[in-house]
C-alpha cells in the first residue's frame, strides 16, 4: 500500500490527497525548524521532555492541522539535521564522502532497522519506498507455473499490480479472494479464518496488508502466521506459506518485532509514520525467507558480488545485502536513515503506539457521535492503527476534503474503488487538533 498516489488513472479527484498537500507548499516553505527544537530534541533524547517536545521537532506550519502522516513526512530535527550535514559532506567532496560513508551508513542503517524489529541487520534490505519494497519482493519470489500466492480483493494497487506482473513472467497465478464483507463486528479470529482456510496445496505465499489504507482495518497478522504454523509443518522447506506483508501502515505507530508480527517478508517506506527520509523503505526477512527471493536489481553492497561477477560465478543463496538494489541514489537521504529510529528509541515504542491509539481513538469516538458522519475504521484498537476513515452522509468525499483544506485542515481520499476521507493523527498532533477538527465536521453542510 502504499505510496497511496500511483501515476496516471486516477483523474484529479484521485490526486486530491497531493493537491492538498501541494496547496499548502509555499506556506510550508516558508516555516522554519521552531526554535526550541534543539531544545526539544535535548530534552527528548535525556529520557525527558514530552508531546510538545515532539511537535516542535517538526517545521509544520503552526496554522494547519497537518494529519497525513500516512502520505509523506515532515522530516524531524535529527533527521534533517543529518541530512544536511550528508549533503554538505557530499558537495564538497563527493568521492571521498562517498568512499568514505556508503558502505558504513547503509549498514548503519540496516542495523538500527534491526534493532527496531528486534532482527539482525544482515536480515534488512534498503529500498526507495514501499512500492518499490513490495515489487522487489513479489518479483523476486521463486514461484514456478502451478504455484500459486494468495491475497484479497481488498488489498493495495501495488500488491495486486506488482503479483500481476510477476505472475506474466513467471507463471504462477495469483488468486484473490473476497474479504470480509463488512467491518462491524469483525473479529480477529474471523479475519484470519477466511484467510488460512483458502490455503491450497499450490499456495506457496500469501500477500496481505497490515494496515488497509482505504478503511484503516489492521489485519490480525499473527492470527494469520498461526494458523499458518500447523500447515508449513507438514511441508518441505521450499514448500512453505510464505507470509508476505505490506507493513507500512504500522511501520513507526506499532509496538511490533518481526517475529511478533509473525510475517517472513515485512516491507515498508520509511518516509510516513516512521518519519524518516523521504525516498528511504526497507524490506525485513527471516533467514528463510531471504534463501527464497531471488535478487531484481544488482547490488553495489554485496562486497563479493563484484568478485562473483568477474569470475562468472553463480550467485549464492539471497542475502539481503545482494536483495538492496544498488546504484546512485539521493545519499544523504539514505544515509540519515539510522536517524529516523533515534525518535522512536527515545520515546519508546510503546509510547509511541499507545499515543497513535489515543489520538485516532479520540478521533474516532469523536465521529461515532456525529449524526452525519459514518464511521469506516474498527473503533477497536486491536483492528486499527493511526487511519480513521469515513463518510460524511450525503456528501462527496472530494468536496468534504475541500472543504477541511479550505479551514486549514488537511485529509486525504482512499484512492480505491469505494472512496471514504482519511484522516491521520500521529505523535506530531493534538488533542487540541482532534477537537478543531470534531468541530469542523460537526458544522459541516450547515450553512448550506
Amino acid at each position: 500500500m502504499n505510496d497511496d498516489l500511483p501515476a496516471g488513472g486516477l483523474g484529479r479527484r484521485g490526486f486530491l490527497a497531493a493537491a492538498t498537500l501541494a496547496a499548502g507548499a509555499s506556506a510550508l516553505a516558508a516555516c522554519s525548524t521552531d526554535p526550541s527544537a534543539a531544545a526539544s530534541w535535548t530534552r527528548l533524547t535525556g529520557g525527558g521532555g514530552d508531546w510538545d517536545d515532539v511537535r516542535a521537532l517538526f517545521p509544520l506550519d503552526r496554522e494547519v492541522v497537518d494529519m497525513s502522516a500516512m502520505l509523506l513526512t515532515s522530516h524531524p530535527k535529527p533527521v534533517a539535521d543529518a541530512i544536511a550535514r550528508h549533503r554538505d559532506g557530499l558537495d564538497r567532496n563527493p568521492v571521498a564522502y562517498l568512499r568514505d560513508n556508503n558502505d558504513r551508513l547503509q549498514n548503519a542503517a540496516r542495523d538500527a532497522t534491526g534493532r527496531y524489529l528486534g532482527i539482525p541487520g544482515a536480515q534488512v534490505a534498503l529500498a526507495d519506498s514501499t512500492t518499490m519494497a513490495v515489487s522487489l519482493v513479489y518479483q523476486g519470489l521463486r514461484l514456478s507455473p502451478g504455484d500459486e500466492v494468495l491475497t484479497t480483493d481488498r488489498d493495495y494497487y501495488v500488491t495486486h499490480e506488482a503479483l500481476r506482473f510477476a505472475s506474466d513472467k513467471r507463471g504462477f497465478s495469483v488468486r484473490r479472494i473476497d474479504h470480509i464483507p463488512t467491518l462491524e463486528g469483525a473479529t480477529a479470529d474471523e479475519l484470519a479464518d477466511r484467510i488460512v482456510r483458502e490455503v491450497r496445496p499450490q499456495t506457496k505465499a500469501v500477500a496481505l496488508t497490515w494496515v488497509h489504507s482505504s478503511t484503516g482495518l489492521k489485519m490480525p497478522i499473527r492470527a494469520v502466521a498461526d494458523r499458518l504454523a500447523p500447515i508449513n509443518a507438514t511441508r518441505a522447506p521450499d514448500d512453505r506459506v510464505l507470509l508476505c506483508v505490506d507493513g507500512v501502515h504500522g511501520y513507526g505507530n506499532q509496538n511490533e518485532t518481526l517475529e511478533s508480527l509473525g510475517a517472513d517478508f515485512l516491507m515498508a517506506g520509511c518516509h510516513k509514520w516512521l518519519f524518516g527520509p523521504r525516498g528511504t523503505g526497507i524490506i525485513a526477512g527471516t533467514a528463510d525467507a531471504w534463501a527464497r527471493l531471488d535478487p531484481v536489481i544488482p547490488t553495489f553492497l554485496d562486497s563479493a558480488a563484484y568478485g562473483r561477477w568477474k569470475r562468472d560465478e553463480p550467485s549464492p543463496p539471497t542475502t539481503a545485502a545482494m536483495a538492496t538494489p544498488g546504484g546512485f541514489k539521493a545519499f544523504e537521504h539514505l544515509w540519515a536513515l539510522a536517524e529516523a529510529y533515534r525518535l522512536h528509541d527515545a520515546l519508546g515504542k510503546n509510547r509511541v503506539a499507545n499515543r497513535t491509539a489515543e489520538l485516532a481513538g479520540a478521533l474516532k469516538d469523536g465521529l461515532a457521535a456525529l449524526p452525519n458522519v459514518t464511521l469506516r475504521t474498527p473503533r477497536s484498537a486491536a483492528l486499527s492503527a493511526g487511519i480513521v476513515s469515513f463518510d460524511v452522509i450525503g456528501a462527496n468525499p472530494w468536496d468534504v476534503v475541500e472543504a477541511l483544506q479550505a479551514k486549514q485542515i488537511y485529509a486525504s481520499v482512499a484512492p480505491y474503488r469505494t472512496p471514504y476521507v482519511r484522516l491521520t493523527p500521529s505523535i506530531r498532533n493534538s488533542p487540541d487538533e482532534i477537537e478543531t477538527v470534531l468541530r469542523e465536521l460537526r458544522g459541516f453542510g450547515a450553512a448550506a
